[in-house]
């Protein structure tokens, strides 16, 4: 029985000098994780490059231009700053595959794409197209001095909406009455809980037209002669990327690799696209698991409440 008590002391030691090991190496790794998201250089805002000699510039927009997103104005513009700032790029390849988005955010980079090129007359920037360049993407690419695309790309779609739902007549049925006071009787404007009426209907729609004029004007700017007379062309439809060609809306069949190798003859490609910081990564991998769960959640309580 001595012997079984003094074993099993052992083992309590061992496996409490075991948890207290466990404990300090998880600690001294969350340690080291803070120390590296402090002085993470690829965080956001920043751009890494490592090049010495003649290369290509690579830029990537991808998904959709909001402001609070990865392609933000801000984070677009400033890879961009620093592609065109760097003496040793032959050009800058800015590589699209967005379906649009804020066309605020679309037009802040139409502008400084048309500054940078005014500022480095000397230094070309190339869009080059993967999946699809639509609406606010294509208005970004407009301003470029070449749009390359594959054969199979989405490129088009310039217009402008605004989307919404109303759920007056569901109210009505289920005896729900809409209590909204306002100062100013324009305050409560395209309330979906409200009947839409037609001067607000008017009023909305003529803001769109004014967005799109502008986003009309800015392709016609970027593109010039090259445009084709179509009829379709500013209507919101959308085309592949071999009828975009010959709509004048890009200027070719090509990859970011041809583009590099061919047209600027600077393979080496150096990626200025702004990267995001660890404590960002994470964030988003938490706020993604979180959602998840949420929906997952409401959906259990769904099905509960249906049962």
């Amino acid at each position: 029985m001595l012997e079984k008590v003094l074993l099993a002391g052992i083992k309590e030691q061992r496996a409490a000098r075991r948890w207290k090991i466990f404990f300090r190496l998880s600690m001294l790794a969350v340690v080291g994780l803070v120390v590296w998201s402090l002085f993470d250089i690829g965080g956001s805002g920043s751009t890494v490059v490592a090049s010495t000699g003649r290369h290509t510039a690579l830029v990537t927009l991808n998904g959709e231009i909001s402001a609070d997103g990865k392609a933000s104005a801000e984070n677009i513009n400033n890879a961009l700053e620093s592609a065109f700032d760097d003496a040793n790029a032959a050009g800058v390849i800015l590589r699209i595959n967005s379906p649009g988005g804020s066309p605020v955010q679309a037009g802040i980079i139409y502008d400084d794409i048309t500054r940078l090129r005014e500022k480095y007359p000397k230094k070309p920037i190339y869009v080059v197209v993967e999946e699809i360049c639509a609406s606010g993407g294509y208005y970004v690419a407009s301003a470029a001095t070449s749009i390359y695309v594959d054969k199979a790309s989405i490129v088009g779609s310039i217009g402008v909406l605004m989307d919404g739902f109303g759920f007056t007549g569901l109210m009505d049925k289920l005896g729900i009455e809409r209590r909204l006071l306002t100062a100013g009787k324009n305050k409560g404007f395209l309330d979906p809980f409200s009947p839409q009426t037609d001067g607000q209907k008017v009023y909305a729609q003529d803001m769109l037209e004014q967005v799109h004029q502008q986003f009309i004007d800015a392709v016609k700017k970027g593109r010039g002669d090259r445009l084709k007379r179509d009829p379709d062309m500013f209507t919101g439809l959308f085309w592949t990327g071999q009828k975009s060609v010959e709509l004048g809306l890009a200027d070719g069949l090509g990859s970011v690799d041809m583009v590099a190798r061919d047209i600027l003859k600077a393979p080496d490609l150096v990626d200025y696209t702004v990267k995001e910081s660890f404590p960002e990564r994470m964030a988003r991998r938490f706020g993604a698991a979180m959602g998840a769960a949420a929906v997952k959640t409401m959906m259990m309580g769904a099905s509960l409440a249906v049962r």
